[in-house]
């Protein structure tokens, strides 16, 4: 085995996160979460849909069906898709499990709303790999709630 070749652990559970975001249904961009605490992962999300709901492919989101040219950040209003750290917070909260100093990792970094949630659910640091357009008042609010905040370098 070439111990070289071995990936570090936030290179480890970014190729998850990467992989998680692979099940998003937004035809839009596939983003996704995931909660690690102690080098375990207790929560999984990725953006798409409510349960129980038609998926973005199947018409389910009005901003996704009706495929205009919003730019980044537009027509939020009409967006019914959940986001990879909404859902992985979310989830984590379904099942009972407390997210308390645990470390999320997202392929994109959050917005506001999931920054919100981000500190209000005790996470304490968050990783990503590619900068929001929406993210200067959610990283600064992030900062200041003391929530570290580190962008990943893509692999290739």
């Amino acid at each position: 085995m070439d111990h070289a070749a071995r990936p570090g652990w936030d290179d480890y559970f970014m190729n998850i996160a990467g992989e998680v975001a692979r099940r998003s249904n937004c035809l839009t961009r596939q983003v996704a979460a995931i909660v690690v605490r102690d080098r375990r992962i207790i929560s999984t999300g990725y953006n798409g849909t409510p349960r129980n709901t038609k998926n973005c492919f199947e018409g389910g989101c009005p901003r996704c069906a009706v495929r205009t040219d919003a730019s980044a950040g537009t027509k939020l209003e009409e967006c019914t898709c959940s986001h990879g750290e909404e859902n992985a917070i979310v989830q984590a909260a379904y099942h009972g499990i407390s997210l308390k100093d645990a470390v999320l990792y997202s392929t994109f970094s959050p917005c506001l709303l999931c920054a919100k949630m981000i500190i209000n659910a005790g996470i304490k640091e968050v990783i990503y790999t590619a900068e929001y357009p929406l993210a200067a008042t959610a990283s600064g609010l992030m900062r200041e709630a003391g929530v570290l905040l580190r962008q990943h370098p893509q692999t290739p």
